[in-house]
């Protein structure tokens, strides 16, 4: 059985509509084991006719058998395969990854073949062709004769059965021709079928078979004086794929998607700062975002939870409406009754408010003074963090005694201990017995300039107010809280005296529908900030995208090589897809650190609270690999379906 058979096979190119035809119905049979030489002269057809042997490139018609399988019409990864177990490259022009040393070109084919032992196969191969003490430069620290041995040791690396040389001793000196040519000679000695591809006649009579193309035909097919058929190589042994396999080919993609980082520095550089910008307001939006939200949650929560709060009415007269209490009172028999009108009311407690001088030696200050039962500290999270609260004994007594937040302790006492120590209100003398926890502000109202004292002694001492301010009602969860309502509503109403047809006197509001009302704002608030980060993050993914399209472009013949020493789509498209993964994971650290300093010096020049969450780093992290993907999938797509010869050709 033949080695090669190529029956009327064509090879036309369109322009237009006008049809070049470069072969033209090639008809050839080559034997396992020939050393044959294809000359013409330039624009002959010879190197289209190589190529499509190579299965780097497809007849237009026509059927070409490799080893008795037809493989004309074999998809591009069955014909990669192919090239990778039978086939080996010598191109005139070297064809060497310019960033890899020796043994790393040498090495390139087994990667894509899934040979494991690769580093010994190319230290043996190189040593064979004397580059032993060169296997770590680069090719630019080589001779062109030097470089072609690597490209023969390349082509050997997966033991072919043949290899297919291009002008192979072109761009040499006389004495480098020799020595290449004498070692194509000792390679088909040892069985590999050996087809060259020149145009210099002198170097066609190495051969022991000569065909001649001119215009796209066979003129003349004919075997030297010496002609033999070496013992073919005996074939190899089929690799199958395994994960071990997976593993090299990945760390190959990954140490080539490296070095085409590290070489275009600038590059790398600016599609790293689009996702770095990304990333980076990412996390501090979603930090201020989150430290607003905490904020307003712990304001909430000072307010107390599952509240009711009932307050005396404000009636409207010809759309003006009056001052809240002019027309309905709050009393403390209110609070008693309430507090048994629905069995979900777990407290009740009624409140008086005002403002008052409040003085301490040669300090004084005007501050709010609210009356209260004791149950007010449980109720509202108000339990002194220093001293206590007071008693429902010293509420009954009108004892003077006083609760005070910080912003009043920080007034009159500065930093002096307040616990024990006498103010007067209003002219009256008080007595400290606790510190408040603070609250923060609250719109216009700092919650922490406030005084607490008993209820009846702010009404009959301090206020002179006979009815309540305010009842707060605190339900036992937020689900009962309706029936409450509703339970209060009728209650007051009949307390009130009022007729079916008029509207209520008072005002009841659910705290709990305020606090979901502000905490969903909030969340809304993040949600937009992580729009407004995300928005960036796509226009760094854009910029990621350009520069992969622009490193598609540049790198072509590197993508035309890949393909030709074994190299399938995924393998491509992994290959560039790691490259943009990894420019956007770099992309997102660098913005994580970025955008976590940039929190904290908000946190600390503006007052803001900022805090980055774990899930704000990891929807970071997640983001900028999917912007790597996304991205650079379509780059990636367009490098894999590169054609070998097409991408080889390419200037």
């Amino acid at each position: 059985m033949a080695l090669i058979e190529l029956k009327d096979i064509r090879r036309s190119y369109f322009l237009g509509k006008e049809e070049l035809r470069v072969l033209k119905d090639v008809t050839l049979t080559i034997e396992e084991g020939e050393f044959v030489a294809i000359t013409g002269p330039s624009g002959s057809g010879k190197s289209t006719l190589m190529q499509i042997m190579g299965l780097l490139d497809r007849p237009t018609r026509g059927a070409y058998k490799l080893q008795g399988r037809d493989v004309s019409k074999l998809s591009d990864d069955e014909g990669a395969e192919l090239r990778s177990k039978t086939i080996g490259f010598i191109f005139q022009m070297f064809n060497l990854l310019s960033r890899t040393s020796a043994k790393d070109n040498v090495i390139l084919p087994m990667v894509y073949a899934g040979e494991t032992d690769r580093d010994e196969r190319a230290k043996e191969l190189l040593t064979m062709v004397g580059l032993g003490d060169r296997m770590d430069h680069k090719p630019n620290e080589l001779s062109g004769g030097q470089q072609q041995r690597v490209a023969i040791a390349r082509a050997l690396v997966n033991k072919p059965r043949i290899i297919f040389a291009d002008e192979p001793t072109g761009n040499l000196a006389s004495d480098q021709s020799e020595e290449i040519l004498g070692m194509l000679k000792k390679l088909n000695a040892e069985g590999i079928t050996l087809i060259m591809v020149t145009h210099d006649p002198e170097i066609a009579a190495h051969a022991k078979r000569i065909i001649q193309i001119k215009d796209g035909q066979i003129v003349k097919d004919e075997k030297t004086h010496g002609h033999t058929v070496s013992k073919p190589v005996p074939p190899e042994k089929s690799k199958v794929r395994t994960f071990l396999t997976g593993i090299f080919e990945s760390q190959e993609f990954t140490l080539s998607a490296l070095r085409a980082i590290t070489a275009n520095k600038v590059r790398s550089g600016l599609s790293v700062l689009g996702i770095l910008i990304g990333v980076a307001a990412v996390i501090a939006m979603l930090a201020v975002g989150s430290g607003a939200q905490k904020d307003i949650e712990s304001q909430l929560a000072s307010l107390g939870s599952n509240l009711l709060m009932l307050r005396p009415g404000s009636p409207s007269m010809r759309g003006v409406r009056g001052e809240a209490g002019s027309v309905s009172r709050l009393t403390i028999e209110d609070v008693k009754a309430i507090g048994k009108a629905n069995p979900h009311i777990l407290r009740v407690d009624g409140n008086v408010s005002g403002n008052a001088q409040v003085v301490r030696g040669a300090q004084n200050s005007n501050t709010q003074i609210t009356g209260a039962l004791p149950i007010y500290a449980p109720m509202r999270a108000s339990q002194p963090y220093y001293g206590r609260f007071f008693t429902e004994e010293e509420n009954e007594k009108l004892d003077r005694v006083a609760v005070l937040g910080q912003t009043v302790v920080t007034r009159l006492f500065g930093k002096d201990d307040p616990l024990g120590q006498k103010i007067n209100i209003n002219r009256l003398h008080f007595q400290v017995i606790g510190i408040l926890p603070l609250k923060g502000g609250g719109g216009f109202r700092d919650q922490d300039d406030v005084i607490l004292m008993p209820l009846n002694t702010a009404m009959n001492r301090v206020l002179g107010k006979k009815y309540l301010n305010m009842i707060a009602i605190e339900c036992t969860s937020p689900e009962a809280m309706p029936d409450v309502m509703e339970d209060i509503r009728r209650l007051m109403r009949q307390r009130h005296r009022l007729a079916a047809n008029k509207e209520d006197d008072f005002e009841l509001r659910n705290m709990a529908d305020i606090q979901a009302a502000i905490a969903g704002t909030a969340k809304t608030f993040s949600l937009l900030l992580g729009i407004v980060a995300a928005i960036s993050l796509f226009v760094g993914g854009i910029g990621i995208m350009n520069i992969m399209l622009v490193s598609v472009s540049e790198r072509t013949r590197e993508i035309g090589l890949r393909k030709a020493v074994g190299a399938a789509r995924r393998a491509i498209l992994a290959q560039f897809l790691i490259e943009a993964v990894i420019l956007s994971l770099l992309g997102g650290l660098i913005g994580i650190a970025l955008g976590t300093g940039v929190s904290l010096i908000l946190s600390k020049m503006a007052g803001w609270s900022a805090i980055v969450t774990p899930n704000a780093v990891l929807l970071a992290s997640l983001f900028s690999a999917s912007v790597g993907i996304v991205f650079g999938f379509w780059p990636a797509r367009k490098a894999s379906l590169l054609s070998p010869i097409e991408a080889l050709r390419y200037e």
